[in-house]
C-alpha cells in the first residue's frame, strides 16, 4: 500500500515538474521583473490611497459638524487630489513593468543564445542522451544550459578514459595477435584466443563457435569464469539465425547485445543464452580462407554490460587475426600431414619389403595399414578365378566381428567391376547407406559392423590379385584425399611385395641359385636411391656369377648411351662413363627389349655379330656377354650387361633366368627408389617451405619481410639470384630486395620500364600465373626483354606474383645466371607458395605497423 503511494506521490510530483518546465526561462523572468517592480509601486500606491480615504471620511466627519457646505467642498477636492495620486501610481507601475521587461528581454536573449549553442552541442554529441526527452519537454535555458555543461563534463571525462583504452587496446592487440600467431595448429589458436581476450576484457565467458556445412554447429573454445556453466562442445543444431543473417555475418557484420531482452532475438535464442546465464553478448563472425568459420562470442554472465565501441573494434580485429592464423595453421596442417603421411608411406613400405613370403606380406600390410589410418579394420579379399573370392588377411579392432577366411560369393563383381579395378580404380565410401549400393551390398557390408569403406586393388603379375579394404565400423568417415592416396599407393606397394614374395618363393624352391637371388635382391633392395641400386646391383650380380664384368647401360633420348654402374675385375679396362653409339639399336632391338628379350652370347665371334659391334666388344676385352633389359616406369630404361672377358662362356639356362629375373628387380628397385626419393623430397621441401615461412614471420617490417625472403628463397632453390620486384602504379617498377651470388652484375633499386606489361600480364599475374622458362632463348621472349634478362645475366628464371591486399604487389623472381636449368615441379611449387606467404606477412605487417604507429601518436 506504502509503495503504491509512493508511486502516485512521485509521479505527481513529475507531472507537476514538467508542468512547471512548460513555462520557459524567458516567461518566468518576466514575471519576476513584473512582480519586482510592478507590485511595490501597487502596494505603496493602494496603501495611500485608503490612508487617504480614511484621512478624508475623518476630517469630513469633523468638518460636517462645522459646515455643511465647506465640508462637502473640501471632500471632492480631496478625492481629484486621490483620483490623480492613483492615475500616478498607475503610470508608474505601467512604467517600471515596461522598464522591467525590456532589461528582461535583453539580458535573457544572450541566456537564450548560450542554452540554445549548447544543446546543439549536446545533440551532436549524445543524440541519444537520457536527458534528450527532458530538454524536449523543457524551455527553462538556465536547466538546459545546467545539464549540458554537467553531460560536458561527463563526456569530456568519458572522452579522456576512451583515449587511454583505445592505446591500452592498441597495445593488447598487439600482444594477443602475437600470442595467436605463436599458435601453430587450429586447437591452439582457438583455446589461446578465449583464455587471453577474456582476461584482458574482463568478460564472463568467451567462446568459438564453429558452423559445419549446414550451418549448425558446435562450440570448439571456451574461457569460462568460475562458477558459471560450460558451454564447451555444446552442439546447436537449429541456431535459429534469421534468413539472410549468415550472409551478413559473411559481410562482416557484428552482432552486440547490450541485454539479450531487448535485443530483438528469437525465443529460442532467449531461451539458450538464459541456459547460460548470458545477460549480455558480442558475436563478431571469423572468416577462413574468405569462408564463414564461425563465430567469435563474447558473455557478460553476472551483469549487463554497455558494450563500448572500442571493445567492439578490438573484438572485430582480434576476430580478423584468428582467420589469419587459422589460414596458417591450415597451412601449416597441410604440409606437417603431406610430411608425416609420406613418412607413414615409408615405414610401411620398409616393413612390407621386411616381408619375404606372401603371408608375411599380407599379415604386416593388414596390421601397420589399420594403425596408419587409425581405423576399425583393415582386410586383403583375394579373388577366386569366377571372382568371388576369400578374406585371406585381416587386423581388427577388438568388439567387432573377425571375417577371416570369410567366403564372399558376388554374382555382380565380374560383370562390372573388374575392368575398373584392374585400371587402378579406389573407392571411398564415407557412408554406405548414401552411396547407392545395392542392397544385397549393404547387407554383406552390416553383417561386417561396417558404416564406411575405403577398397584399393592390388596388382599381381600386373592381374588383379584382390582388395585391400579399410572398413570403419564405429560411424561414417569422412576419407581425406591424403589418405586414399596413401592407401591406394599401399596397396600397389603390397602387389611389388606379393610379386617379389612369389619370385623369392620360386627361387628358393630352386636351391642354391634361388638363395642367391635372394641374397642379391635383398641387399639391392636395401638401396634407397638410384645410383646405389645400380652399384649395388653390378657389384653383387658380378659376385653372383663370378663373371668379370657387369655394368649398366643407360639410353638417352636417341637409342645412344652411357655406362653408368660398373663392377669389373682389376685386370681388364674400365668403361664406367663411356658413351656408346649404336645407329642400329634404335631400328632392330628397342621393341625386343621393351617386351623383356633377354640376350646369352656364349663366343661374340660365333653369333653373326656386325663387324662395328664386334669391334666395341674387343675394345671392352669381351670374349662373351649377356644382356637383359631394365624396365622403368614401363619403359625401357638401360640394359644389364654381364662380360666374359677371360675366355668365352657356355652360359646357363639358370644363369640365364637369373640374370632376367635381376634385370627385372633393378627396374622394380629403381622405381620404387625413385618414389622413396621424391617422397623424401617432398617432405624436405614441406619442411624447408615451414621453416622459411618461419624466418619470414619473424620480420615484422615490410623491408625485413622482403630481405628475408629473397636471402632464404635463394638458398633453398640454390639459385644465382633472388629478388623482389615492386610495381608503380602505372606497371613501371623497381627492384626493392636482391640476394646474389657473387661475381653476377647487383640490381637492387634498378628500375624497369615495360609497356608491354599491363597489356598482357597484370591480369594473368593478379590471377595468380606462375612463369618458369629454363631457357631465355627457347621461351619465345621478345627480344627487349631478352636484352633486358641478359644485361642481368640470366639464363634461367622462374617468376610468382605476390598478391597484399588482394592487388598484384610485385613479383618474387628467382634467376639462374651460370647456365639454363630445368625447374622442376616441385621447385615450382615451393616458389609459388612462398611468394603467396610473403603477401600474408606483408598484410600483416601493415596492420601491426598501423597498431604500433596508432598506439604511439596515442601516446603523444
Amino acid at each position: 500500500m506504502s509503495q503504491s503511494f509512493s508511486q502516485n506521490q512521485a509521479r505527481r510530483n513529475r507531472q507537476k515538474r514538467l508542468w512547471q518546465q512548460k513555462w520557459s526561462l524567458k516567461t518566468k523572468a518576466i514575471v519576476w521583473a513584473l512582480s519586482i517592480s510592478v507590485l511595490p509601486v501597487v502596494a505603496i500606491g493602494t496603501a495611500t490611497y485608503n490612508y487617504g480615504i480614511n484621512l478624508i471620511n475623518t476630517q469630513t466627519s469633523q468638518v460636517r459638524q462645522e459646515s455643511e457646505k465647506s465640508s462637502t467642498e473640501s471632500e471632492l477636492a480631496l478625492q481629484r487630489q486621490l483620483s490623480l495620486l492613483l492615475t500616478g501610481m498607475g503610470v508608474t507601475a505601467i512604467l517600471a513593468g515596461a522598464i522591467a521587461v525590456f532589461v528582461t528581454n535583453r539580458v535573457m536573449s544572450r541566456v537564450s543564445n548560450v542554452a540554445a549553442i549548447s544543446n546543439n552541442i549536446k545533440k551532436k554529441l549524445r543524440p541519444d542522451s537520457e536527458f534528450t526527452q527532458v530538454f524536449i519537454a523543457s524551455q527553462d535555458e538556465l536547466v538546459m544550459l545546467e545539464r549540458n555543461i554537467t553531460l560536458f563534463t561527463d563526456l569530456l571525462s568519458v572522452l579522456v578514459q576512451e583515449k587511454e583504452a583505445e592505446a591500452d587496446y592498441s597495445q593488447l592487440l598487439i600482444k594477443i595477435t602475437r600470442w595467436v600467431r605463436e599458435s601453430f595448429n587450429e586447437e591452439d589458436v582457438l583455446k589461446t584466443t578465449s583464455e587471453e581476450i577474456r582476461k584482458a576484457l574482463s568478460i564472463d565467458r568467451v567462446t568459438i563457435f564453429c558452423f559445419d556445412s549446414n550451418y549448425n554447429g558446435t562450440f570448439l573454445a571456451e574461457s569460462v569464469a568460475p562458477g558459471l556453466p560450460k558451454i564447451l562442445g555444446f552442439t546447436v543444431s537449429e541456431p535459429g539465425f534469421e534468413a539472410g543473417y549468415i550472409e551478413k555475418y559473411q559481410n562482416g557484420s557484428i552482432h552486440a547485445i547490450d541485454n539479450i531482452h531487448q535485443g530483438d532475438l528469437s525465443d529460442g535464442d532467449i531461451e539458450l543464452l538464459e541456459q547460460f546465464a548470458v545477460k549480455s553478448s558480442l558475436v563478431v563472425p571469423i572468416l577462413k580462407g574468405k569462408q564463414l568459420f564461425g563465430l567469435l562470442i563474447a558473455h557478460q554472465c553476472s551483469r549487463l554490460r554497455f558494450w563500448q565501441q572500442s571493445e567492439i573494434d578490438l573484438f572485430s580485429q582480434i576476430a580478423m587475426q584468428v582467420g589469419f592464423a587459422l589460414d596458417y595453421a591450415n597451412l601449416l596442417q597441410q604440409v606437417d600431414t603431406k610430411a608425416d603421411k609420406a613418412q607413414v608411406f615409408i615405414e610401411i613400405t620398409r616393413s612390407i619389403r621386411q616381408s619375404l613370403n606372401e603371408e608375411d606380406v599380407l599379415k604386416t600390410t593388414v596390421e601397420e595399414v589399420r594403425k596408419a589410418l587409425s581405423t576399425d579394420r583393415v582386410l586383403v579379399y583375394s579373388f577366386y578365378p569366377n571372382w568371388s573370392g576369400i578374406i585371406i588377411a585381416e587386423s581388427v579392432v577388438p568388439g567387432y566381428p573377425k571375417v577371416l577366411r570369410s567366403e564372399i560369393q558376388d554374382i555382380c563383381f565380374g560383370q562390372g567391376y573388374v575392368e575398373k579395378y584392374q585400371s587402378g580404380r579406389v573407392v571411398a565410401t564415407n557412408n554406405i547407406y548414401e552411396a547407392g549400393l545395392a542392397d544385397c551390398h549393404i547387407s554383406l557390408l552390416e553383417s561386417f559392423a561396417v558404416k564406411a569403406n575405403l577398397v584399393a586393388p592390388i596388382l599381381k603379375d600386373e592381374q588383379l590379385f584382390g582388395l585391400l579394404i579399410a572398413h570403419q565400423c564405429s560411424r561414417p568417415r569422412d576419407w581425406q584425399q591424403s589418405e586414399i592416396d596413401l592407401f591406394a599407393q599401399i596397396a600397389m606397394q603390397v602387389g611389388f611385395a606379393l610379386d617379389h614374395a612369389r619370385l623369392l618363393q620360386r627361387i628358393e624352391a630352386e636351391g642354391v641359385q634361388s638363395q642367391l637371388l635372394a641374397d642379391t635382391i635383398g641387399i639391392i633392395r636395401q638401396s634407397l636411391n638410384e645410383e646405389d641400386v645400380l652399384k649395388t646391383t653390378v657389384e653383387e650380380v658380378r659376385k653372383a656369377l663370378s663373371t668379370d664384368r657387369v655394368m649398366v647401360y643407360s639410353f638417352d633420348a636417341n637409342w645412344s648411351g652411357t655406362v653408368i654402374a660398373e663392377s669389373v675385375v682389376l685386370t681388364y679396362p674400365k668403361v664406367l662413363r663411356a658413351e656408346i653409339q649404336d645407329p642400329c639399336f634404335g631400328q632392330g632391338y628397342v621393341e625386343e627389349y621393351q617386351s623383356g628379350r633377354v640376350l646369352a652370347i656364349n663366343n661374340i665371334y660365333e653369333a653373326g655379330l656386325a663387324d662395328c659391334h664386334i669391334n666395341l666388344l674387343e675394345s671392352f676385352g669381351v670374349k662373351a656377354n649377356l644382356v637383359a633389359p631394365i624396365i622403368k616406369d614401363k619403359e625401357l630404361f638401360g640394359l644389364l650387361i654381364a662380360h666374359q672377358c677371360s675366355k668365352p662362356r657356355d652360359w646357363q639356362q639358370a644363369e640365364i633366368d637369373l640374370f632376367g629375373q635381376m634385370a627385372m628387380q633393378v627396374g622394380f628397385a629403381l622405381d620404387h627408389a625413385r618414389l622413396l626419393q621424391r617422397i623424401e623430397a617432398e617432405r624436405m621441401r614441406s619442411q624447408l617451405l615451414v621453416d622459411i615461412i618461419r624466418s619470414i614471420r619473424q620480420s615484422l617490417k615490410e623491408e625485413d619481410i622482403i630481405k628475408t625472403t629473397v636471402e632464404e628463397v635463394r638458398k633453398a632453390l640454390s639459385t644465382d639470384r633472388v629478388l623482389v620486384y615492386s610495381f608503380y602504379a602505372n606497371w613501371f617498377g623497381i627492384i626493392i630486395a636482391e640476394s646474389v651470388l657473387p661475381g653476377y652484375p647487383k640490381v637492387l633499386r634498378s628500375k624497369i620500364h615495360d609497356p608491354c606489361f599491363t597489356q598482357g600480364y597484370v591480369e594473368k599475374y593478379q590471377s595468380g600465373r606462375v612463369v618458369a622458362i629454363n631457357n631465355i632463348y627457347e621461351s619465345s621472349l621478345a627480344d627487349c626483354h631478352i636484352k633486358l634478362l641478359e644485361s642481368f645475366g640470366v639464363k634461367a628464371n622462374l617468376v610468382a606474383p605476390i598478391i597484399k591486399d588482394e592487388q598484384l604487389f610485385g613479383l618474387l623472381i628467382a634467376h639462374q645466371c651460370s647456365e639454363p636449368r630445368d625447374w622442376q615441379q616441385s621447385e615450382i611449387d615451393l616458389f609459388t607458395q612462398i611468394a603467396m606467404q610473403v603477401g600474408f606477412t606483408l598484410d600483416h605487417a601493415r596492420l601491426l605497423q598501423a597498431y604500433q604507429t596508432a598506439e604511439a601518436n596515442s601516446d603523444e
